[in-house]
Order: C-alpha cells, then sequence, then structure tokens
C-alpha cells in the first residue's frame, strides 16, 4: 500500500469511539450502552492491537450526573487504557445536553459541567487531554437551530445562546481541571465544511462559511466589535461583555482536532426546480436548495486535506484530525481512511503541524441514519463489527494496523478512487461554484493498477447483481459465462487465472433447477461439487481469495430453531448432496475460501423471483399458489451481494449464513408481499408442501441462523428496500445519502452518513 506509516512521517493514530449520550424529548440513548462495551474491556486490547497512540475516550457526565459519581467502571477501562500505552483524550458532554437537570440553554450548564469536570480530574488526575464538549457548533445547530436534539429549538437566538454556553463550559472546564492538573491539555473537537454556491446565493455561502468558525474563534479570544459575525451575534441576543469575556480571557485549543465528512461540505442553489423537495430550504430573505457539494460541485469537493489547510492557515496552531469516517461500503471506507491520511502527510510535508488521524468510529455506531432523533438499533459497523462475538476485525482494522505500523498492508480495492472522486458522485447538473477552489485537493495517485474481481455465472441473478453492484462500488470486474468459463475444467480455470490476474475470485455459476437435478444428477453435480472444487483448489494454489455459495437446502428440515453454521448437514435432494459435497470438498481444498450459504432469492432486478412473480400474477388477476408449511428466511439480493463484498473484503473464510433475520412460511410471504404493494389477497391460495407433487424432496424448515454474526436486516426491512427500488423514480447510482426521514435511501446502494446532510431550514441572520 502507498501510504507512510505512523512511524515513517511522525502522523500518529489515534482511535475514537462514538460515544453519544443524547437526549431525545425525555428519552436517553446511549451508544455504548447499545455496543455493550461498559462490559467489554477486552475491546480495549482489541483496539490497542492496531497501534493507536490516543483514543477519544468518554467519561459523560449524562453517566453520571450524581453529587458523588461512582467512576469504578471508568477507572478499570482507563487504567487499562494506560496500562496498554494510550494516551486517553476524555470527553465529558459528545453531543448530548447533560443531566436531566440541565440544558444547553440553561445559565448554569457552564458551572456545572466545571464542577464534574473537577471530579473526573480528581479521580484521574494523571489524564493529559480533555475535551470538555464535543463539537459545539454542531451540537448548537442540531439542537437550537435545527430542533432535532434537545431542547429541540430552532432559531438563532437559541442557537447562539447554546454555542456561547458550551464554550463558556469548555473554558471553565478547563480551568477546573488545570487546577488539579495544569499540564492538562484542551483537544476541541468541530465538525468543519465549507459552503459553495451559485453567484445569486453568494451572501449566503459568505455567511455560513463565517459562521463554521464561531466556536473556535470564540475559544481563541478572536471575536470583538470588528469580528464579521459580530453584529449577527449582538442583533441575536448576545450581551458584548458575554463574547468579550473570551478576548480578556482565551482558552485556545491546544490541538483543533477536526471533524470532516464527505458532506460536510456544501452547495447552495436558488434553483429549486433541480433539486428534491427535501433539500429545498431558506433563510427567511428567500429559498434556495441545500444540497452535498460533492453531488453537484463540477470541481469536486476539498477533502479532508483542503478544509484541514484552512483551518491552519487561519490558527497556525497543532490540528489533527479527530474523526475519519465514512459510512459506506468497507472499500469505500478503505479509501476514506487511505485519502485522509495520505493528505495529511502531504500537509505535514508543506509545514503545517499535523500530529494525528483519528479512526472513527473502533466499535461502530447506532442510529445516525436517523441522526440520533429515532432509537431504530441501526448498527453500521467500523473497525470492529459488533454484530460478531468477540467483534470481528473488518478491513478498516487492517489499513488502520498497517498505518500504526504494525504490519505491512495491501490491498487491491485501495488502488480505485473512492466514489467522492468518480463520476457515479454527481446526482444533480454539475454546477462550477463562484467561491474560491484553492482548498480543492485531487484525488491521491495510484501506482498500481487495479486487479479485478473474476465473477463467475454471467446469465444468473447472483451474477448480474456482483457485476452491477461492483460496477457501483468502484470494484473492477470481469463477468463470465460458462461459454467463457467452465469451472469445473482445471485447464480452463488455470488459464483464465493466469490470464486475468483477479485478486478474488465470485462463484455464482452452479446448477440451480433442484427438481431437474434429480433427473441430471451427473450434470448437477459437475456444477455444484467439481466446479467449486477445481476453483478452491487452483484459488489456494495461486494465492487468490475465493468466495462461493451453497443452500439451505444441505439441511433436513428437522429442526424448528434457526439453522447454525456449525449444524451438521443432512440434504434432502439431489441439488442438496451436490450442494453439501461442494462446500466440504472446496474447503478441504481451500481452508480459506469464504463459503456463503443463502436462501430464498428476491431482489428487484430480476422477474423470476417468488416475490415478483407473485405480484405480477395479482396484477394479472392469476391465482398464487405458495406452500403454507414450508419456512424460509428470505434473502433480498442487494444484501446478500453487498455483504459478501464486505466479508470478503474483510478477509474473512469458511462458513458464513446470510439470509434476512426471521421465519415466515411461503403462503405468509405471498400475503406480506400483496398487502405491501397494495393488492388483493383473495388469489393466494395456501397450500401444504406435499400437495405440490414436487419431484425433489424439500425440508419443511430451512431458516437460516448464524453464529458468526447476524450481518443481515430483517426481512420486513428488506421488503421495504424491494418496493423502493422497485419505484419508477428511484435513483440507480449511488444512494443520495440517509437524512432524518430517510427518503432517499436506495436499498440497493451504499450510503454514506454524516452530521451534516440536513439543510439548514432557517439561518436567519443578517448579511
Amino acid at each position: 500500500m502507498d501510504l507512510k506509516t505512523a512511524k515513517e512521517n511522525g502522523l500518529e493514530l489515534w482511535g475514537g469511539i462514538e460515544c453519544t449520550i443524547n437526549r431525545v424529548g425525555d428519552r436517553y440513548n446511549d451508544q455504548l450502552e447499545l455496543a455493550g462495551h461498559y462490559s467489554r474491556i477486552s475491546d480495549l486490547d482489541r483496539i490497542a492491537e492496531l497501534g493507536i497512540q490516543a483514543i477519544r475516550y468518554p467519561v459523560l457526565w449524562e453517566r453520571h450526573p450524581q453529587a458523588q459519581p461512582d467512576f469504578s467502571g471508568d477507572t478499570k477501562r482507563l487504567e487499562r487504557i494506560r496500562d496498554l500505552g494510550i494516551d486517553p483524550i476524555v470527553g465529558l458532554v459528545h453531543h448530548g445536553s447533560g443531566p436531566e437537570f440541565t440544558n444547553l440553554l440553561d445559565p448554569q450548564f457552564a458551572p456545572l459541567l466545571a464542577e464534574y469536570a473537577a471530579k473526573v480530574a480528581r479521580q484521574f488526575p494523571w489524564v493529559k487531554y480533555y475535551t470538555p464538549v464535543n463539537e459545539p457548533l454542531t451540537t448548537a445547530r442540531f439542537s437550537c437551530l435545527y430542533g432535532h436534539w434537545y431542547p429541540h429549538r430552532a432559531d438563532s437566538k437559541s442557537f447562539l445562546r447554546s454555542l456561547l454556553i458550551e464554550c463558556q463550559a469548555t473554558k471553565l472546564a478547563m480551568a477546573a481541571i488545570r487546577t488539579i492538573n495544569p499540564a492538562a491539555q484542551l483537544v476541541q473537537t468541530e465538525d468543519m465544511g465549507k459552503t459553495y454556491s451559485t453567484e445569486h446565493m453568494a451572501y449566503q455561502a459568505r455567511f455560513d462559511n463565517e459562521r463554521r468558525w464561531l466556536s473556535f474563534d470564540l475559544l481563541c479570544g478572536r471575536i470583538d466589535e470588528q469580528h464579521w459575525m459580530w453584529n449577527y451575534l449582538i442583533e441575536n441576543g448576545l450581551e458584548p461583555s458575554e463574547i468579550l469575556q473570551f478576548k480578556e480571557s482565551p482558552c485556545s485549543p491546544d490541538i483543533f482536532g477536526i471533524n470532516y465528512y464527505v458532506t460536510s461540505e456544501r452547495f447552495l442553489d436558488e434553483r429549486l426546480q433541480y433539486y428534491p423537495e427535501r433539500n429545498h430550504g431558506g433563510n427567511g430573505r428567500e429559498s434556495y436548495a441545500d444540497v452535498s457539494a460533492v453531488r453537484v460541485s463540477a470541481l469536486g469537493i476539498a477533502g479532508a486535506a483542503g478544509i484541514l489547510r484552512e483551518v491552519w492557515e487561519r490558527y497556525q496552531k497543532p490540528l489533527a484530525i479527530t474523526e475519519a469516517h465514512l459510512g459506506c461500503t468497507r472499500e469505500e471506507q478503505m479509501r476514506w481512511l487511505k485519502e485522509v491520511w495520505q493528505g495529511c502527510c502531504k500537509l505535514k510535508v508543506e509545514g503545517a503541524d499535523i500530529r494525528a488521524v483519528t479512526v472513527w468510529s473502533m466499535l461502530g455506531a447506532y442510529d445516525w441514519a436517523s441522526l440520533l432523533t429515532r432509537t431504530d438499533r441501526e448498527y453500521e459497523p467500523g473497525a470492529f463489527d459488533l454484530r460478531s462475538s468477540p467483534p470481528r476485525p473488518t478491513g478498516i482494522a487492517q489499513t488502520a494496523a498497517a498505518l500504526g505500523d504494525k504490519k505491512s498492508f495491501d490491498h487491491p480495492v485501495l488502488h480505485s478512487p473512492g466514489w467522492w472522486r468518480r463520476e457515479i458522485r454527481l446526482l444533480y447538473p454539475p454546477v462550477m461554484p463562484i467561491q474560491s477552489m484553492e482548498a480543492l485537493s485531487s484525488a491521491p495517485e495510484s501506482t498500481q493498477t487495479a486487479q479485478p474481481l473474476l465473477i463467475t455465472g454471467a446469465t444468473g441473478t447472483l451474477g448480474k447483481a456482483f457485476a452491477r453492484l461492483c460496477e457501483i462500488r468502484g470494484l473492477p470486474y470481469r463477468l463470465l459465462n460458462r461459454q467463457e468459463l467452465d469451472i469445473a475444467s482445471p485447464e480452463a480455470v488455470e488459464t483464465m487465472l493466469s490470464t486475468l490476474k483477479p485478486w478474488a475470485v465470485v462463484n455464482t455459476a452452479g446448477y440451480v433447477r433442484v427438481d431437474q437435478a434429480e433427473a441430471e444428477q451427473e450434470r448437477c453435480r459437475r456444477e455444484n461439487t467439481t466446479g467449486p472444487a477445481t476453483l478452491a483448489k487452483i484459488c489456494a494454489a495461486h494465492g487468490i481469495r475465493l468466495v462461493t455459495f451453497s443452500s439451505d437446502l444441505v439441511f433436513d428440515g428437522l429442526k424448528r430453531t434457526p439453522y447454525k453454521e456449525s449444524d451438521p448437514v443432512s440434504p434432502l435432494n439431489i441439488y442438496g448432496e451436490t450442494k453439501a459435497e461442494g462446500e466440504r470438498q472446496a474447503l478441504q481444498l481451500f481452508p480459506a475460501a469464504l463459503l456463503i450459504r443463502t436462501s430464498a432469492f428476491f431482489g428487484p432486478w430480476d422477474e423470476h423471483n417468488f416475490i415478483t412473480v407473485t405480484l405480477n400474477k395479482l396484477r394479472a388477476n392469476e391465482i398464487v399458489q405458495a406452500p403454507v408449511d414450508a419456512i424460509v428466511s428470505p434473502t433480498y439480493v442487494p444484501d446478500l451481494v453487498n455483504t459478501t463484498l464486505d466479508l470478503l473484503i474483510d478477509g474473512e473464510s469458511g462458513i458464513w449464513h446470510l439470509a434476512n433475520q426471521g421465519a415466515i412460511t411461503w403462503a405468509e410471504l405471498a400475503y406480506l408481499a400483496a398487502t405491501r404493494a397494495g393488492l388483493p389477497t383473495h388469489l393466494i391460495e395456501p397450500r401444504p408442501l406435499h400437495k405440490f407433487h414436487l419431484p425433489a424432496a424439500r425440508p419443511i424448515y430451512s431458516v437460516l441462523g448464524s453464529e458468526r454474526g447476524l450481518l443481515l436486516p430483517t426481512f420486513e426491512q428488506a421488503l421495504d428496500k424491494y418496493f423502493l427500488a422497485k419505484r419508477p423514480e428511484t435513483v440507480t447510482s449511488i444512494e443520495l445519502g440517509r437524512n432524518l426521514n430517510r427518503v432517499d435511501q436506495v436499498s440497493s446502494i451504499p450510503c454514506q452518513t454524516s452530521k451534516a446532510i440536513v439543510p439548514e431550514k432557517a439561518t436567519e441572520g443578517r448579511f
């Protein structure tokens, strides 16, 4: 991998865990409680193995509202961090509003937080780094300008008051900490972006670009009567003395921590007709669309390095990326971390005092798809995937370990640019922003040609789906049919692998006609057993990764609880027998192969799956017969393909069960799909399985569970995505990005989660 390690360039690798305890109404949501981290101290050892030198770690006020806090659990964890040779950067409030007896608009918030900070410092006098309030400007926006978080205000006066109080709290908290530990340092974080616009909206873009500095400028004592934002502050209720107290006695950060997201850069356009209504907003003066600049800017985005350069030029103080995060598919997460790291290395060479890059979030995060406004328990993995026990390291962990100088690492997916650097990023007619683009950074150049994935089974549902999603994910591939590659022929396989030199083979080829297999046993065995075994042997010899697929039909259906990976196989038909033998031979010949068992496909891109056929028949007023007693776990093909690719990139091996969570009969599935589609159900005829007189026996129960990790959502959620993807207006390029109402979520497409995606409905300010 063309990356300098921490040892080579002096740039430190830090880690961070998403730890928000935020209040929505009267409900508190604790990220680490959902993650189970409080009872799993071994997480810290796993994180330390990546070679990080510091970790952003919480001792949050909301967990300790008592006059005499019990820090026993925090003590155990922080002392373990110290024993591991890692510096904790202790956070006290992380997108929260404090315990229930206070909030961001409470005049007592600042002195109360200072009291709590002193208690923490007395308990941990050796801790050097603190972030009393994480992202004060961002928290003030979401709590008091947009109304998403407590105390749910939506006006400029509340926004500025809460921002001032957060900065006062930071100043008082650091003063209290330094009475106990004079050497304590402030690592102040902020989500930093930039706004671009058409010429007409330049005034609003300038306002937004000046406003983004408010938290840092306040703490540094830079705001007085000459400051560009002074009138805005005064006209919205702040007293001159409140502002000038920071000038008289600043609390400048020792390290400016910059959190940057791919959608932190915005674009404003008065031409509302070009953008979805959900992106329409205004400032009280006129209406305009507020969209991610990456989706419309003809020149792309500045990226983390471009934004960091602006911060350096403004403050000339030590900097760090304190959140390097992209909520997307695995290769894009790895590409994002690579780009951020390379950008910081370049700035460091140019003379900027860049201290570190923070991998965010080590343990993943919950419910950022709804900006923490709902408790959906929607999980996004990070460097570790908590859906496995113990937590499973992902490709992000591998990349981070390389940067931490633990081991050399390269991955073919890193040789292609991220989606934000490809044409697929554009969702709207490209516009040339009028703002200076000096900060723009280009995509890092790759010195290697990207190796392809070799995908077999070009005519099948699964092969076509892999090709479609590889195209979207920027994964070079070659899709081959049976005539181009006979997977059961060692000579053909050897020749093709030598010619294409793929980094992995995805085998979706095989005999799929379950009933005909009873009469075509040799052909079925050649395609389902000999083929995977041949691929496994030759891939193992060449050091090429392999993923191949099997079926729930390897089981006999005698269980009444979901089948796990370790359950013994006992197929009832020839198809199942050939799949089971194919599994055995493939893993015997190549133990590092990835073998996916799955079940009952449905998806938006073919017309032959059960749900699509059922709905088409009902629309044609035809009878649909469905088994009333055969219980399955349906599998949404886009979920299956995306997750398989993630596991392949992570380097996983062995048998994995991938099916959407839940159990349902075919008849129930038909009723459910018809109801969701608004179609009458009287034409659905439930019948016992034996009444179909199928040549091949089927298990009555073939639900797939997993002891390795339940990675796919429920089939009800998958069905929602199916219907969304079938809408004529559905976008078929990269997902627009999740917003508060998830209006633009496309089931089959990777997504980008960010804290900067909600349009500012009421900027309110004099310009």
